[in-house]
């Protein structure tokens, strides 16, 4: 197993333990896997920027009067063999009640890691919405 397989499996695993979090509600469980300063595109169009804006959001979108769990499923992670980074692209979909719910919305996703202190975290996320049903037609897009 080379490093380039090892770092990819790393990531995938990362990934897992991290939907897993959203799935339950651990919402400091899932912001230990963002660098401080990460930055995010939400599904349609919001900028979020740095770990405390982000994990906000996540927050409120439990808070709701159906609140939302958004789950993720990479495709593909790519690891550079210069740099400690790495490129992830996946589906993402968010679910009404729990990651078990039905899903109002949903997309494709691309994610940028990085490798700090022999860890893969999250730099920067852009998430885009391709489909909607229920309440998720409703929303709008910044234009």
């Amino acid at each position: 197993m080379n490093d380039s397989h090892s770092a990819e499996m790393d990531i995938r695993a990362a990934r897992a333990r991290q939907t897993r979090a959203m799935a339950e509600g651990d919402l400091d469980m899932v912001a230990a896997f963002w660098t401080e300063d990460v930055t995010m595109r939400r599904a349609l169009g919001q900028a979020v920027a740095g770990r405390a804006e982000y994990r906000a959001m996540l927050v409120a979108a439990g808070a709701a009067a159906v609140p939302l769990v958004y789950q993720r499923a990479p495709d593909t992670v790519e690891v550079s063999l210069q740099w400690p980074l790495a490129y992830e692209e996946g589906r993402w979909s968010g679910h009404a009640g729990s990651a078990g719910g039905p899903a109002v919305m949903s997309g494709r996703y691309a994610a940028q890691w990085v490798k700090r202190e022999g860890r893969w975290l999250i730099r920067a996320e852009v998430f885009v919405a391709l489909t909607c049903a229920g309440e998720g037609g409703g929303l709008e897009a910044v234009p």
